[in-house]
C-alpha cells in the first residue's frame, strides 16, 4: 500500500530544515531519507533531525534527557526511557525564529558525539530493494534531494514572518 501524500505543512517544514542544516553544516555531509515514517536528515552518517505531520523529531544529549523533558511542546520519542535523548518537538515549540534556532543548534552541537547506526545489510543480489534513501516516491515527499538543492543565501520561512 503506497503512503499518503505529505501535508503542504510537512513538506514546508522538511525544506525549512533543509535549508537550515545546509546552512550550519553544509549539503555535502546531508543526507536525507524515510525512516520508520518519518522524512529524516542525517548528518555525517548519524541521525539528526527528522520530520512528521508537522513536527520535529531531534536528537540530543541524553545527558541532558531530564531538562528536555521538562520543556513545553516536547515529548519523548520513547516515554519508557529506551531511547534517552529523542525527543518530538510540536509546532508551538519552534514557531518563533529563537525556538526554531535553539533545536536545530542543540542538535547539530550533539551531532558529532552521537554515536552513528550502523546501516542495515544490502539484500542478497537478485532481490527487489526500494531506493528510499536519496528521494521518497513521487508525490509521497519533499520534491529535491540534496544533491540538486543549490546553495543559497538564508531564506526566511513564513513560520518566522511574525517573528521579527
Amino acid at each position: 500500500m503506497p503512503a499518503r501524500p505529505l501535508s503542504d505543512e510537512t513538506l514546508h517544514l522538511i525544506d525549512a530544515v533543509r535549508d537550515a542544516l545546509v546552512q550550519r553544516c553544509g549539503a555535502s555531509v546531508l543526507e536525507e531519507r524515510a525512516l520508520f515514517g518519518c522524512w529524516a536528515f542525517f548528518v555525517h552518517g548519524k541521525l539528526c533531525i527528522g520530520v512528521k505531520n508537522g513536527e520535529m523529531l531531534v536528537r540530543l544529549p541524553p545527558e541532558g534527557h531530564g531538562a528536555f523533558q521538562e520543556m513545553p511542546n516536547t515529548r519523548e520519542l520513547s516515554p519508557g526511557g529506551g531511547m534517552q535523548g529523542y525527543f518530538w518537538i510540536e509546532p508551538q515549540g519552534f514557531a518563533r525564529a529563537a525556538q526554531w534556532a535553539f533545536w536545530l543548534d542543540e542538535a547539530v552541537a550533539y551531532n558529532p558525539r552521537a554515536k552513528a547506526t550502523p546501516r542495515r545489510r544490502q539484500p542478497a543480489a537478485g532481490a527487489s530493494a526500494t531506493s528510499a534513501r536519496a528521494k521518497p516516491a513521487a508525490g509521497n515527499g519533499p520534491s529535491r534531494g540534496v544533491a540538486e538543492q543549490p546553495e543559497s543565501p538564508r531564506r526566511r520561512h513564513s513560520i518566522f514572518e511574525a517573528d521579527d
